[in-house]
């Protein structure tokens, strides 16, 4: 695995600043171009066959969202560039898979870089990255594979529910931004229960062999989500703060709706750290304490035997003139006496609560 990592950086190394290097997971995904072009009374959606069509949407009246699917197939994505006038190195962001949230102010449009999370099939969380480019009239997206959580965003288009018709396309920005913010609040959920259940367990001490290694695993996994969510707070408050061309006033109140979810979500990833940290505490405090019981039971044991052992160490030993070893019931009233200490420990522990 560290192997797999050190690998994706070592792709640029040495590189020509603009080289388009995909860093992300190989796979057999077909490139897919996805096209919703709309005004507030008319809607056309289409599947781009060929990448040359997406010019022709450029400088349409109507608002365009293109939403392009496979990062590895890098021609395409610098053939589309071409046509949209896109820096070399923001090409090159796109598809380095590796790069940090960020936001980029050029001429004729703002690219801004994040991370969409969300979980698997074997509930694993899937941090893709998801890069967005704004201009006047058209957003373009970019996406490492099929599959996302803009669908109701697609359904919201389709259906013309709300105001995302009848507003420019900073307002489609942010409603795609929004959507991905908003199933942030899903992996935190998820987390949190997860949590949760540890904690429960370790409370009714039902520890698993494994649970060290859960409570390893969903520590790594909040400070995965952290590093990819704690970025964008600084992306929206530029927005929120900045003079960006193509971003209207109207539209500034919305993305700071948008920084107060983050604010929540940061806040509660805090705190599961904080609490991941604690059941890493608890875990240790319960294995101490088990070993504790039993070193008091093996301790409570060997304290009975003791007295036991030494009254059958003196009758067992080989001298002639011992006064009750010719006795006739000595063998008996050992027996009672040992017993009758036996029984006199146990009730002297169970009085003391050690017991």
């Amino acid at each position: 695995m560290t192997k797999k990592r050190t690998q994706k950086y070592q792709k640029q190394i040495g590189q020509i600043p603009g080289t388009l290097v995909y860093t992300g997971e190989k796979s057999d995904k077909k490139f897919n171009v996805q096209c919703f072009d709309y005004t507030k009374d008319n809607i056309e959606e289409s599947i781009l066959l060929y990448i040359e069509e997406a010019i022709n949407y450029k400088e349409t009246e109507s608002v365009t969202w293109i939403n392009i699917e496979g990062l590895k197939y890098t021609d395409e994505i610098e053939n589309i560039g071409r046509q949209y006038g896109l820096h070399p190195l923001v090409l090159e962001d796109i598809v380095n898979t590796t790069q940090r949230p960020k936001i980029d102010e050029y001429e004729n449009y703002i690219f801004i870089v994040l991370k969409m999370l969300y979980y698997n099939k074997d509930e694993n969380i899937v941090i893709e990255q998801v890069s967005f480019v704004l201009g006047e009239n058209y957003v373009l997206t970019f996406q490492e594979s099929e599959g996302d959580v803009f669908g109701s965003i697609r359904d919201r288009l389709r259906l013309n529910r709300g105001r995302i018709r009848g507003m420019k396309s900073d307002y489609l920005l942010y409603a795609l931004i929004d959507a991905v913010v908003d199933n942030y609040f899903t992996i935190i959920e998820t987390l949190g229960n997860k949590i949760e259940d540890l904690e429960t367990d370790l409370f009714t001490g039902t520890v698993r062999e494994d649970i060290n290694i859960e409570v390893q695993q969903l520590k790594r996994e909040i400070l995965k989500v952290r590093r990819a969510i704690f970025p964008l707070r600084e992306i929206i408050n530029r927005i929120e703060k900045g003079d960006y061309p193509f971003i209207f006033k109207r539209t500034i109140t919305y993305f700071r709706d948008i920084y107060d979810h983050l604010v929540q979500v940061t806040e509660n990833l805090d705190i599961y750290r904080e609490m991941i940290w604690s059941l890493m505490d608890m875990y240790m405090t319960t294995i101490s304490n088990k070993m504790n019981e039993v070193m008091k039971l093996l301790t409570i044991i060997a304290t009975i035997f003791i007295p036991l052992t030494f009254i059958a160490g003196i009758y067992g030993m080989n001298f002639e003139n011992i006064p009750e070893l010719h006795y006739k019931y000595s063998y008996y009233i050992l027996w009672g006496i040992m017993i009758m200490i036996f029984l006199g420990m146990i009730y002297y522990f169970k009085k003391k609560k050690w017991l």
